[in-house]
């Protein structure tokens, strides 16, 4: 899995890539929000349009992310989520947990006016 990091409108986009399974790829991910909220950056949206594949601990990855983000004042949205993983996000019930956006504008609205 790959990753980028961008920066929009005072929100952090990580778009991800390849397949989200856990192992040393989890470590990498929390080290980069961990790195975002020691920067003071706790809005993060995360854009799956390139997963491929996403096992429970993928999905442990994420649910580690909006707990995080929660406990630092901040939050987290999912955009572009492929048909598949949004599958596998309703059967295991966790669309509830997530707050997922069809669009970048669509979760860059949800967290409100910038804040300066």
């Amino acid at each position: 899995m790959k990753y980028t990091v961008n920066e929009t409108k005072g929100l952090v986009v990580l778009a991800l890539n390849g397949k989200i399974m856990g192992g040393p790829e989890a470590t990498e991910i929390n080290d980069a929000i961990n790195r975002l909220i020691d920067q003071k950056k706790t809005k993060i949206i995360i854009d799956l349009k390139n997963v491929e594949l996403m096992n429970s601990s993928g999905l442990g990855i994420l649910i580690g992310a909006v707990t995080l983000l929660k406990n630092n004042n901040g939050g987290l949205r999912l955009i572009q989520v492929p048909d598949k993983i949004m599958a596998l996000l309703k059967s295991t019930k966790l669309n509830t947990v997530f707050y997922i956006c069809g669009t970048l504008e669509e979760a860059a609205a949800s967290f409100g006016p910038p804040q300066n």
